[in-house]
């Protein structure tokens, strides 16, 4: 029986709520226009989702089913209840606008006979635009979407200039992030031209304009009044800004953060830094924990509070006067302020910048950890939950919470290749700590293999804030084709492609790593890592492999049954000699800072450490176990609410920029 046959049956027996779960099911199966009007009408009038109604009247209207019924319809629902809203909107921003000085057109059009209707969708600026003259509906718009959408930066030679900008985001940023002429001693304004008079009046509905229009940054250009751009602001308005100086960029100039998300721990993260430093409209520093950004931002607050006055906390600080004193005498301080200042602060940091640029530099920002760990947990309706405290502590942390626009990017590397070198490192950094601290500090290798499977970080809630307007960019491709790589990050991170990209360095200076040498893309660190761990690894991360292009080299394809996998973790010898040996010492010291100096049998202490170690590798060989059986059900994962998460989409290159064919 069809769904819509069970939704009928449900109804004449008064079970309406089963009956709308079963028209919306009906509607996933492409039926008749007729049935799908017929479940679209009784789920809006039976109070279910009003969306699904709503997409399926724009749907069938659009293929030209019911267009007499729906648009009737679709009016008094949705738009007339909310038509006084749209209308005093737009003739609060024509009101405006008739006042502005650099909008040069004041025939606004009736109301009445705008081109574009737009109908409210839902409760945050969402709309859905009807086109009148075209009789048809189109795509759904969120003017409050918080996604930079195109490169606006990608030139600053000249003014810039924008084209049919209708986000209140986008319009926001630009006036937020372009300089005022008087601040960088040029002209430097903002040219938004716009090709059609009636659609750019007809957006006036869903935009708040007060916003942007105060600071008069913005210049408006209809149709052919493109032509104008550039004006000369001296021999048109009489103002001359080269008499102006350049300014220093305030701390609260600084609200655009670019967060550089450390995926894993040897995911080549230090690459995209020393490529990104000494930017010209950057702030830039290397990788730094985030436990120590929070300490500096303790001493900052502290040095504030007891100061006499921004002298004194200059000093104490050793930062500059002027910078001190903007900091010291700011109302309502954030920790997004004080990191700006820090920033600000560090030459090595603000090595590469250009003061007088016609934008504010970006904020770009790695928190690090030491270690990435991502948790399992099946909730009530057996969904699988991720967690990580990290991503947590990032999460809730007001240094983000305090930035109006975040940029973020993922790098991303070959899965096995970060897992063996990640051993590596945990281990020599095992044989550091002893040589230098003996029994007093203990680093050892964790079980790296199961926290690889684990750390799904590459996949996001599309709503999350951190995450709306992201991209992944795999290392090799970075190694391999450095120009169409950089070229498409900078252009997604809303920079121009500079001359320091070109380079990789620290502080200005030349870096001591790698820098575009592609030997670290076909390293495999086989002493770290045997083929069991390997094949694991790639078996249960095979969705992110195929979704960004790796090809399997250990994994055969074959199916995988529960005692093929438990097989494969009994057979993860490599990464557990490493465990064993690091955490013997890890024990010893354990034993010994117990005993406090009091002597005991050798042979004892011994057995201790042997008990300790065994119980802790039982215990993680039992995790491993429950791991699997979770991951056996299925890569599907959901985010704390439940809601599913999807993969971090990934960076687009331009073939035409390739010199090497794309890493698999």
């Amino acid at each position: 029986m069809r769904a819509i046959e069970i939704a009928r049956r449900l109804v004449e027996l008064g079970q309406t709520e089963d009956a709308c779960r079963a028209y919306t099911l009906s509607l996933q199966e492409a039926g008749e226009p007729v049935e799908r009007m017929e479940a679209a009408a009784f789920i809006l009038q039976s109070g279910g989702d009003y969306r699904i109604s709503y997409g399926c009247f724009r749907e069938l209207y659009n293929q030209g089913h019911f267009q007499e019924d729906i648009l009737p319809l679709m009016e008094a629902v949705f738009y007339e209840p909310n038509v006084r809203l749209l209308k005093s909107r737009y003739e609060r921003n024509c009101k405006l606008l008739g006042k502005y000085p650099y909008l040069f057109r004041r025939d606004f059009v009736p109301f009445e006979e705008l081109p574009v209707q737009f109908f409210p969708y839902d409760d945050h600026n969402g709309y859905i635009p009807f086109y009148r003259a075209e009789k048809r509906f189109g795509e759904f718009v969120n003017f409050g979407n918080q996604v930079v959408s195109r490169n606006f930066f990608r030139d600053l030679e000249r003014p810039i200039l924008a084209r049919d900008v209708f986000s209140q985001y986008e319009l926001e940023y630009l006036n937020d992030n372009v300089r005022k002429s008087e601040h960088i001693g040029r002209e430097n304004h903002v040219y938004l031209h716009y090709t059609d008079w009636g659609v750019f009046c007809s957006y006036l509905q869903c935009l708040n304009l007060r916003k942007v229009l105060e600071e008069k940054k913005l210049v408006f250009l209809i149709e052919d009044e493109a032509e104008q751009y550039p004006i000369d602001f001296k021999e048109r308005f009489g103002i001359d800004y080269s008499q102006y100086p350049v300014r220093p960029v305030g701390i609260r100039e600084v609200n655009r953060l670019i967060w550089h998300t450390q995926l894993s721990t040897h995911n080549g993260g230090d690459f995209f830094n020393e490529v990104f430093d000494a930017h010209p409209n950057l702030i830039c520093l290397p990788s730094v924990m985030m436990d120590s950004i929070t300490d500096v931002l303790e001493k900052v607050r502290a040095v504030l509070k007891s100061a006499k006055n921004a002298r004194q906390a200059a000093e104490e600080l050793d930062w500059s006067v002027g910078l001190t004193e903007e900091l010291y005498h700011m109302q309502s301080r954030t920790d997004k302020d004080i990191l700006a200042a820090v920033y600000l602060g560090r030459q090595d940091a603000v090595c590469g910048l250009d003061m007088g640029s016609r934008i504010v530099p970006a904020m770009f920002f790695q928190p690090h950890f030491e270690n990435i760990e991502y948790r399992l947990r099946v909730d009530g309706e057996n969904r699988t939950v991720l967690e990580s405290e990290s991503y947590e502590q990032v999460r809730t942390s007001p240094i983000f919470q305090n930035f109006k626009y975040i940029k973020t990017f993922t790098p991303l590397r070959r899965f096995t290749t970060s897992h063996s070198a990640t051993v590596r490192f945990m281990y020599i950094m095992s044989q550091v700590y002893e040589e230098q601290y003996g029994d007093d500090r203990v680093a050892v290798v964790s079980d790296v293999a199961m926290e690889r499977v684990l750390n799904r970080s590459f996949m996001i809630d599309p709503e999350d804030r951190l995450y709306r307007d992201s991209v992944l960019v795999r290392f090799e491709d970075a190694k391999l084709n450095p120009k169409a790589v950089f070229t498409a990050l900078a252009a997604f991170l809303d920079l121009p492609y500079t001359e320091s990209m070109t380079r990789c360095t620290e502080g200005g200076r030349q870096a001591h790593m790698e820098g575009f040498d592609t030997a670290p893309v076909y390293r495999t660190y086989d002493e770290y890592a045997n083929e069991d761990e390997r094949c694991f690894i790639e078996y249960f991360l095979r969705d992110a492999y195929e979704y960004y292009g790796y090809d399997f080299q250990y994994y055969d394809g074959t199916p995988v049954d529960e005692a093929r996998a438990k097989e494969w973790v009994k057979g993860f010898t490599t990464v557990d000699h490493y465990m064993r040996e690091t955490w013997t010492k890890y024990f010893h010291k354990a034993i010994v800072s117990y005993l406090d100096g009091e002597r005991v049998d050798e042979e004892l202490e011994e057995k201790v450490q042997l008990g300790l170690l065994e119980d802790s590798m039982k215990q993680y060989a039992q995790n491993r176990l429950d791991n699997v059986e979770i991951l056996l059900e299925g890569l599907r994962f959901v985010n704390k609410r439940g809601q599913p998460l999807r993969m971090m989409p990934q960076l687009e290159l331009d073939p035409a920029l390739l010199e090497q064919p794309l890493y698999h």
